[in-house]
């Protein structure tokens, strides 16, 4: 594959992106203490769109008033004041030619900073595993969370539906990423270890979908013509190296239902995005996701550095590719490699003890 095809534009639904490379969603804690995006924010995302990305993910956006948020200080957009918010930031990426979705994160059992409530909530009242994460000034381990009824199950698909249409109507984002993975609440319901239902959200690794799927069914009902994908994994914020069981089977009919329900694009991320999915199989998940999802684009995500590495997924079946740290340490990534410029190495330093970009890095 040649390095100019990444530089070529592509369509998700209805939004046409100048390339192929985006910017992955990395949760920050940069937004007032009751959920109001910054001028901070505003200077965070502009620096990715100038720089030459095509499309952006936001961080975490938590999406209800009830037992979504995750982090203090986490941006949200659970009523109108804090869509506004949004709005500069949106702005501030247009002016660039580059497009922005909002990601919408329900931390569920992993919440360790709530302003509404001060219980968790999950698929079944189990103990997460590991620790809070000091990143995000957490402490100690996680409660266990309260079962969620029927009632609590309606709340959170509402939410999601209610922020999408603000996100769409009121900040003017260009699509909506439902986020489905990384341990976080529609993962919960997903993993085998966290859900232990016996009703209809409960059951195999198709049955255990069933939240996400009716999520996405929600968000796609207000969100018109705009695009909504949703993010899927194996790996957890809190159990890194968590693979399915089920294995290829499991991203048959994961993927395949992901694209009946009509997902506009399938963003699956992993640890190294390339590598085989399973043990003892050939396949990553970025193949097992383009062979399965009956032409839905498809965006990957995993310790993409260099251009070859985002060539190397490419050809794996990837339509976009999303970058993490490395657009962190090259917010200009796209115009150094198009340059033949030098690529700086992600180092920690580029963020203070708190998960947020240093000040001098924004000016």
């Amino acid at each position: 594959m040649s390095a100019e095809t990444i530089f070529t534009s592509f369509d998700i639904k209805s939004v046409e992106l100048a390339n192929r490379l985006a910017v992955a969603p990395m949760t920050r804690v940069s937004a007032t203490e009751n959920g109001l995006a910054t001028q901070r924010m505003v200077a965070y995302y502009r620096r990715f769109a100038k720089g030459g990305f095509g499309l952006l993910m936001s961080e975490g956006i938590y999406p209800d008033r009830l037992y979504s948020q995750g982090y203090a200080y986490q941006p949200g957009i659970s009523d109108d004041e804090q869509a506004q918010a949004w709005k500069p930031v949106v702005s501030a990426v247009h002016e660039h030619g580059a497009k922005i979705f909002a990601q919408l994160m329900h931390a569920g059992a992993l919440s360790q900073a709530n302003i509404f409530k001060d219980k968790t909530l999950g698929p079944s009242a189990e103990l997460p595993k590991g620790e809070q994460m000091g990143f995000y000034r957490g402490v100690g381990q996680y409660p266990i969370p309260l079962e969620a009824t029927e009632e609590d199950i309606a709340d959170a698909i509402a939410g999601f539906g209610q922020a999408a249409r603000r996100a769409l109507t009121v900040s003017g984002f260009d699509g909506i990423e439902i986020h489905g993975a990384n341990g976080y609440l529609l993962d919960q319901f997903f993993t085998e270890y966290t859900n232990k239902r016996a009703d209809r959200w409960g059951g195999d690794i198709r049955q255990r979908l069933n939240l996400t799927l009716a999520v996405l069914k929600e968000v796609k009902s207000v969100s018109g013509e705009k695009p909504v994908g949703v993010r899927i994994s194996q790996g957890k914020v809190n159990d890194f190296t968590h693979k399915w069981t089920e294995k290829e089977a499991g991203a048959e009919a994961v993927f395949g239902a992901l694209a009946d329900a009509g997902a506009a694009y399938i963003h699956v991320t992993e640890f190294e995005a390339w590598k085989p999915a399973f043990e003892g199989g050939d396949d990553s998940l970025v193949k097992l996701a383009r062979r399965y999802a009956k032409g839905v684009p498809i965006i990957a995500n995993g310790s993409v550095t260099q251009l070859a590495d985002a060539q190397k997924v490419m050809e794996e079946g990837a339509d976009i590719v999303a970058l993490g740290k490395a657009a962190l340490a090259n917010p200009d990534w796209p115009n150094k490699v198009k340059g033949r410029a030098g690529l700086t190495q992600f180092d920690f330093s580029l963020l203070q003890p708190i998960a947020h970009v240093k000040d001098e890095e924004l000016a």
